[in-house]
């Protein structure tokens, strides 16, 4: 299909956030901020096991602090309906204060309710729980005894040609594990909601990714019509998909609020959310690659486990990039889920190409180490004319290009294949390279546009802007889709009022409301030929998808990296990180820059920082602070470059696709390949610690009589 030329307007210029003055002067009111009359204020109390029952809640002395409305627990919480749950089914986790069980350590087993927030706080800490323990398992790993394949929801696996006889006749087989560990989202705004009752009606206002979706199951959980749900999350305060699902601070506010007759706000401390709301899952992968002398790939086999809770399902999808990115004659994936005594997981993200993408891309590496060929050149060998597993065409496939830019900006050509072939000073200089793709589409949505009065016009759709700068892409959309001006579109979204809409997920939200918004505008368009003002056209795009795949529609990157490492502390240092990202028609360029650069800084945080510790004993967590949770600063980030090459989707009514995870998926591998690059040393597990990474002192004397 021929790339149309977009007439000029708004989609395509670089222009600043809409909402970004109200947010640098303070006025923009998150979920924490909204003012409410006759509030009041809840404190979590979480559990300090990983697996038992309650034995006892004495709330005594609690109830008797100044301003304590009451405790809420099992005993006397408001009952939900337990048949409540997620897209994949039941959710134990929202759950929450329904029986005596203690299914995970930071469970929520009590809510005090005050007049202030601090006298909540006080009632909180003067609860006093006790606990039937039972043993609970923590111990993740591939080949644990209740492991068991994972969902196919997202489709098949994938199980093409004769894996054993292609990998039997390679010149080279790499056969190597790569591991992940659970990872924390750790948004700036920790999550918060203000809730209340009104006439039956269920009111929030919450810190969330999805105001529709939540309303859902708020309106679930209740056993009520969702038309009397009515959830609002105007501004967000980031959420990396750990706000993607409904929270326990609104399923509790809207408990409390049943019970006490007021409006109740709980804010989660830094460390309850830790606890209290869902990670990224660890990872443990097994890949299996053969390849001929010459480079080209005879097998992939990809056999990746994560951690999954007994309470709800839930896919990481770490298997993607295997059937996508390499042509091979024999491709198999094995999706592996290991139960265990934890919270269910969430997409963070870029959920599964994330951890995925590092196990492939540093095997692939090492394919290209052990045949002493450039890993450049392997990757452009190995390209797929068609998709590897499902044999569909690909609907855009721009990833040569990522490659071949990206190696000329970066000057791949002047390197060294050889480890361990650069220095300066004390430090070892290293550079490598990882590509990655990410799935793209649309899900279905509802747009409303009013041509007002005075010729302006009003977007009202369901979406949600956690700091992508939505708003400002969608008033682009809206203004190109019509033939106005930006200045002439006013915009809501952040509200589950607006209409059924997808959420900001996936990296299909952008593109999910646009469509709505070009439908809808066309309807109006028709509408306009008569005099009368105001005049509302609606979309609804539930019609108008096909789910049957007649492509494979993938976004693309490769992103290059230069490290240098210090052996005598371990210490890893990166340099410069330049991605190059095929992604459809760019909405806004600005913006969407700082959505691909924020997601390599999330990725060089993966690669060199983030892990979530457990204390093997309880369970909890023991680093759920951000002094213990290292995430990368402004002192780890190095000069980096985003761009684009030009692409076009042509299953897209406007040639759009989404960006907002593919910057985060592959940056981990690239570092870590860098790493080998500067060191010789392969780091196949992360984050890559300063212990893993220090080398001995060439001078260490081993014999005992040599001081």
């Amino acid at each position: 299909m021929s790339t149309p030329t977009p007439a000029p307007g708004a989609v395509g210029a670089p222009r600043p956030r809409i909402e970004g003055p109200l947010k640098v002067t303070g006025t923009a009111r998150y979920a924490a901020d909204v003012p409410v009359p006759d509030l009041a204020h809840g404190w979590l109390v979480t559990a300090s096991v990983s697996r038992g029952r309650i034995r006892d809640i004495d709330a005594t002395t609690a109830l008797a602090l100044p301003g304590v409305l009451g405790v809420l627990d099992h005993r006397n919480a408001p009952r939900l309906n337990p048949a409540a749950g997620n897209y994949f089914g039941p959710d134990g986790s929202l759950q929450l204060l329904q029986d005596d069980v203690v299914p995970y350590a930071g469970r929520p087993v009590a809510l005090v309710v005050a007049e202030t927030s601090e006298q909540a706080r006080a009632a909180a800490a003067a609860l006093r729980l006790s606990y039937h323990v039972e043993p609970h398992d923590l111990d993740f790993r591939l080949e644990h005894p209740a492991a068991r394949p994972g969902s196919t929801a997202f489709g098949p696996e994938a199980d093409t040609g004769d894996l054993d006889a292609e990998l039997a006749a390679s010149t080279v087989v790499v056969e190597e594990r790569y591991r992940t560990p659970e990872e924390s989202h750790t948004a700036l705004e920790p999550h918060a909601a203000t809730v209340w009752w009104h006439e039956g009606d269920l009111y929030a206002v919450d810190s969330n990714q999805g105001a529709f979706s939540v309303s859902e199951v708020l309106a679930a959980l209740w056993s009520m019509d969702r038309e009397r749900v009515h959830v609002r999350s105007e501004h967000v305060g980031g959420g990396f998909g750990g706000k993607g699902a409904c929270g326990p601070q609104v399923i509790l506010g809207s408990m409390a609020s049943a019970r006490y007759g007021r409006p109740v706000r709980i804010v989660l401390t830094r460390a309850q959310v830790f606890e209290a709301t869902a990670s990224r899952p660890p990872t443990d992968q097994l890949v299996r690659i053969g390849a001929d002398a010459d480079g080209r790939l005879r097998a992939i086999h990809h056999r990746p486990a994560y951690a999954l809770s007994p309470l709800a399902e839930y896919i990481e999808w770490c298997t993607e990039q295997a059937k996508i990115l390499y042509a091979a004659p024999a491709i198999r994936t094995q999706l592996t889920a290991v139960p265990l005594d934890i919270l269910p997981p969430a997409s963070m993200r870029g959920p599964g190409a994330t951890p995925g993408s590092f196990a492939l891309e540093s095997a692939v590496d090492e394919v290209a180490e052990r045949l002493g060929l450039d890993p450049l050149e392997l990757r452009l060998r190995n390209q797929p004319t068609v998709g590897p597993v499902s044999g569909l065409p690909f609907s855009s496939r721009r990833l040569v290009s990522c490659l071949r830019e990206g190696a000329r900006r970066f000057g791949w050509a002047a390197r060294d294949r050889r480890p361990r072939s650069r220095r300066e000073g004390p430090l070892l200089v290293g550079t490598g390279l990882a590509t990655t793709s990410f799935s793209a589409g649309v899900f279905p949505s509802t747009a409303s546009i009013t041509a007002e009065a005075d010729g302006t016009f009003t977007v009202a759709v369901g979406a949600s802007d956690i700091g992508t700068g939505a708003r400002t892409a969608l008033t682009a959309v809206a203004a190109d889709a019509l033939g106005v001006g930006p200045e002439q579109v006013r915009i809501r979204i952040g509200d589950s009022d607006l209409g059924m809409a997808w959420g900001a997920g996936g990296s299909r939200g952008t593109t999910s409301w646009s469509f709505a918004i070009v439908e809808a505008a066309g309807k109006l368009r028709e509408k306009l030929d008569g005099p009368d003002r105001p005049v509302t056209a609606t979309a609804d795009t539930t019609a108008l998808i096909d789910y049957r795949p007649q492509r494979e529609r993938q976004t693309f990157s490769a992103v290059f990296a230069e490290v240098t490492v210090d052996p005598a502390t371990g210490e890893v240092r990166v340099r410069r990180l330049l991605g190059m990202f095929a992604v459809g028609r760019v909405i806004n360029p600005l913006l969407a820059r700082g959505q691909l650069v924020g997601g390599m800084i999330m990725g060089l945080s993966m690669a060199l920082h983030e892990e979530s510790v457990r204390d093997p004993r309880t369970g909890r967590q023991a680093n759920a602070d951000l002094a213990g949770y290292h995430i990368a600063s402004h002192a780890d980030v190095p000069e980096i470059e985003a761009d684009f090459v030009p692409d076009y989707e042509p299953q897209d009514p406007s040639g759009f696709n989404g960006l907002g995870e593919i910057g985060t998926a592959g940056t981990a591998a690239a570092i870590a390949n860098a790493v080998w690059h500067a060191t010789g040393t392969r780091q196949r597990t992360l984050p890559i610690r300063l212990d893993r990474v220090l080398e001995p002192d060439d001078t260490t004397v081993d014999d005992p009589h040599v001081a």
